[in-house]
């Protein structure tokens, strides 16, 4: 493990994440990340975009491509809302020797390295742990440690990038954090041909009807407002496809992926199947 001494105490780097992600289209939301990141003059800073979304649209994968373009180490931290402050910067552990040992949180190690720190569904984190960001995301690009009473400047080279899902068990943001976070990219569901795309490079074993069978269901339900993402669309496919080779090689694949779609996402979801129109529950209008 690297390590690294600041004001004389001793840093315990995290190591950068290597995902096998595939990221397929949404080529827009990677520019408008990587236009945030840039600098267009030396005395120019690099903002913080929030990309916001349903959850399993491609977030996460989105903020990784635009990272790796960058040729930098990334680091992802996994908000949650037992999140302390602590845990985004220094933790002191206790080592085999029994000294105190101090943990660099995935984000400070990227402020080190110059490396991309990713917060996964950052707005599950509470007021207080917010607080011991905010001086690095304006333009001081730095934080202070009171467990190691170290004052951690961002490496120049240093890019972060929030994900925020758009769902119920969520915190709102407090309005000093809120104005720190931009530019606020939407991710939204991706078009038919793109959709299906993305299932092939998820399940680059699956034959042609199962994808086409899936891209349909999936438009049909994001027409309707709801929230089944590519995410369940491939979760569905791998299930059903693991189900056919284990005990159903002799059923007709429909039938497969229909008891899929109601195991995976509940059996209300089969108005959106091929063939159900009549069942589908209509839009309201607004006015």
């Amino acid at each position: 493990m690297a390590t690294v001494n600041i004001e004389g105490v001793t840093l315990h780097l995290a190591h950068p994440d290597e995902l096998n992600l595939v990221c397929v289209g949404q080529e827009e939301v990677i520019r408008q990340i990587l236009a945030a990141w840039m600098l267009v003059d030396e005395r120019d800073l690099p903002l913080n975009p929030r990309l916001v979304g349903k959850p399993g649209v491609g977030k996460t994968t989105l903020a990784y491509a635009a990272a790796k373009r960058l040729s930098r180490e990334v680091y992802i931290f996994q908000a949650t809302v037992d999140t302390r402050p602590e845990d985004l910067l220094v933790t002191p552990v206790l080592s085999e020797e029994g000294r105190i040992k101090y943990m660099a949180s995935p984000i400070v190690t990227a402020m080190i390295r110059g490396g991309v720190a990713i917060i996964d569904e950052a707005n599950r984190m509470s007021e207080k742990s917010w607080a011991s960001l905010a001086p690095l995301l304006d333009s001081r690009r730095y934080v202070e440690s009171i467990v190691a009473g170290v004052k951690i400047r961002a490496h120049p080279d240093f890019r972060l990038c929030v994900t925020m899902n758009e769902d119920a068990s969520t915190f709102d943001l407090p309005e000093y954090i809120d104005s720190r976070l931009k530019p606020i990219i939407l991710v939204d569901f991706p078009e038919a041909e793109e959709e299906k795309e993305i299932l092939r490079a998820n399940l680059p074993f699956a034959e042609e009807e199962l994808l086409t069978y899936l891209v349909t269901f999936l438009q049909a339900a994001h027409r309707q407002g709801e929230p089944y993402s590519v995410r369940d669309g491939v979760n569905i496919g791998r299930y059903a496809l693991k189900r056919r080779a284990y005990m159903e090689k002799d059923r007709p694949l429909p039938e497969i992926l229909k008891e899929s779609i109601a195991s995976v996402l509940g059996p209300e979801a089969l108005v959106y199947l091929p063939g159900e129109e009549k069942d589908r529950p209509r839009l309201r209008p607004v006015f």
